[in-house]
Order: structure tokens, then C-alpha cells, then sequence
């Protein structure tokens, strides 16, 4: 159930204490539905869970998330960024800055910052334009890849989240699907406005990450 396009469903979660989604429910429990062995574990599923890369393939695919993001922004014309996206009170500027604020929001619990829920839904300014979008991602990009050379980058790390202690090799997961999925989205939003691109991403680049079935949501 979306639950962005279902008031009743929202005032369902309300009840529960839920001010945001992704929720998993059952009864009067619940869970946030970021990580997947939480799912597994409330749902009481029989199956292998927690990620099937290394870190260190994990780094290779955000990095190239991230690259890919930087080649694909510029390509919005400024008059389009104020549209939303399918489904959702975003808009195109909001969702270009976000899918780098995943990743330097990954950086800050790993500098000691715990991971609030409140650090997914900063916006950019609201006349923000391409050329600040992208040099905000290219700061967190080289953030990135100086932690990743440099930084405790120890897989079994804990690292203190919204919804539990999570392990470094978890959480990063999380993140590079999550920016992953961002950038799949700014690729179709590019084809919706009939803006054509080299498609830097391809199915194999999201292969072995638990992304979701759908580009958007519902």
C-alpha cells in the first residue's frame, strides 16, 4: 500500500506512533523498513539475508552511482527542476541533491553522527541550479572516495541509526542501493522530458543489491 496516496493507511500508521514511511506493520508492531535482515527477522522468514557484495564492491557501485548522477544532472534544463516526480511531493532539484545526501549522510555516522531520519528530507535552496547540484556532488563524491581510501571502512563497524545499530557492511548497502535507485529514476525523468542519454547505468550495475522491483513507487 502507498501510503502517500492513501490517507486512511496514514492515519492507520498514526495510530502506531509512524510519522514516515517505509513501515512494515502487523498488528501493533512495527518496524521501519530499512534493512532487509529487520524484515526477514519481524516477518519470521526463513531465508539468508544481509548483503550478498563486498564493501568493496559496494564502493565501486556508489562511486559509479555517483558519477553517473554527475553526468546525468547537468542534462535537466533549469526551467524543469521545479517539477515533481511520479507519485511524490519532490521535485527534480530536491531529488538531485538527494541521492547525494544518502551518501554523506553514510559518511556522517560513520564520522560518529548518528543517522536521523530528518537528514533524508533537507532540500536544497529552492532556486538551487544545476551548477550548485553538482558541486555538491562532486564534495560528497570526493568525501567518499577519501573515506574509502583513508577512513575505518571495518565491515562488522557499528554504526547508530534510526531504526537500530546497523553494521558498517549494512548500512553501506542500504546506501548504495538507495542512491542506486535515485539515479535510475533522474535516467527515466530524463526520457519523460525527452532528453536523451548515453544510459550510463545498466540492469548488471544493480545486480546482487536488493533494489526494488519499481522505479516508482506504487
Amino acid at each position: 500500500m502507498n501510503v502517500l496516496e492513501d490517507p486512511a493507511g496514514f492515519a492507520e500508521l498514526q495510530k502506531l506512533g509512524v510519522r514516515s514511511v517505509p513501515v512494515l506493520a502487523r498488528g501493533t508492531k512495527f518496524i521501519f523498513g530499512q534493512s532487509t535482515k529487520q524484515i526477514v527477522d519481524f516477518l519470521g522468514l526463513n531465508e539468508k539475508s544481509g548483503p550478498q557484495l563486498s564493501t568493496a564492491e559496494l564502493a565501486e557501485r556508489v562511486d559509479k552511482f555517483m558519477g553517473a548522477a554527475l553526468e546525468l544532472i547537468p542534462l535537466m534544463p533549469y526551467d524543469r527542476l521545479g517539477t515533481h516526480v511520479p507519485g511524490r511531493p519532490r521535485s527534480y532539484r530536491t531529488l538531485a541533491f538527494h541521492l547525494f545526501r544518502v551518501v554523506d549522510a553514510f559518511l556522517g555516522a560513520n564520522d560518529g553522527t548518528p543517522l536521523i531520519q530528518a537528514m533524508f528530507g533537507e532540500q536544497p535552496a529552492p532556486d538551487a541550479d544545476t551548477k550548485t547540484l553538482v558541486a555538491y556532488g562532486e564534495q560528497v563524491r570526493r568525501r567518499f572516495q577519501d573515506w574509502w581510501a583513508k577512513g575505518d571502512t571495518a565491515p562488522g563497524k557499528t554504526l547508530d541509526t534510526y531504526y537500530g545499530p546497523q553494521s558498517l557492511h549494512e548500512l553501506m548497502e542500504r546506501t548504495t542501493w538507495h542512491c542506486g535507485q535515485h539515479v535510475r529514476q533522474y535516467m527515466m525523468l530524463l526520457e519523460k522530458e525527452g532528453i536523451g542519454h548515453s544510459r550510463p547505468l545498466v540492469a548488471a550495475d544493480f545486480a546482487k543489491l536488493p533494489m526494488p522491483q519499481n522505479v516508482w513507487d506504487g
